[in-house]
């Protein structure tokens, strides 16, 4: 039985790892993200702009890392949400809906008592390998 594959995925097209991890692992089979802020990868700095702005960056890095490791949004069967305030859910979920328009993702929200950078959301995804 042949060993599974995995590898590290980052790109200078979404924020660097502030921390012992990598923005994405490829495997055999599945693409995992790690948890992506509304970073701005050029400065590092949160976008400004409120729950909308974050979630609309959020995704885009998650969006990035997907295609360095040769899938998509498409191809995401499962997200898991962190919001640091409930309160934030439909305005969250209306810029969500924009990246996620056919056979959505099975998904997770949580409120989580704080987030990395005083982030309002934090999005991580896992999704399925497009054969190259």
């Amino acid at each position: 039985m042949p060993i599974p594959s995995k590898s590290a995925i980052s790109t200078k097209l979404a924020p660097k790892a502030i921390g012992p991890y990598s923005a994405g692992i490829k495997t055999d089979h599945f693409v995992f993200t790690a948890g992506q802020l509304g970073i701005i990868p050029e400065t590092g700095n949160i976008i400004e702009g409120g729950i909308e702005a974050e979630t609309r960056q959020s995704l885009q890095n998650v969006q990035k890392i997907l295609e360095a490791a040769g899938t998509n949004l498409e191809q995401v069967v499962k997200t898991t949400v962190f919001l640091r305030d409930m309160n934030d859910f439909a305005r969250m979920n209306s810029i969500y809906a924009e990246f996620f328009t056919e056979n959505p993702p099975a998904r997770s929200t949580v409120q989580v008592a704080a987030l990395p950078k005083d982030a309002a959301v934090e999005i991580e995804a896992i999704a399925l390998l497009v054969n190259e």
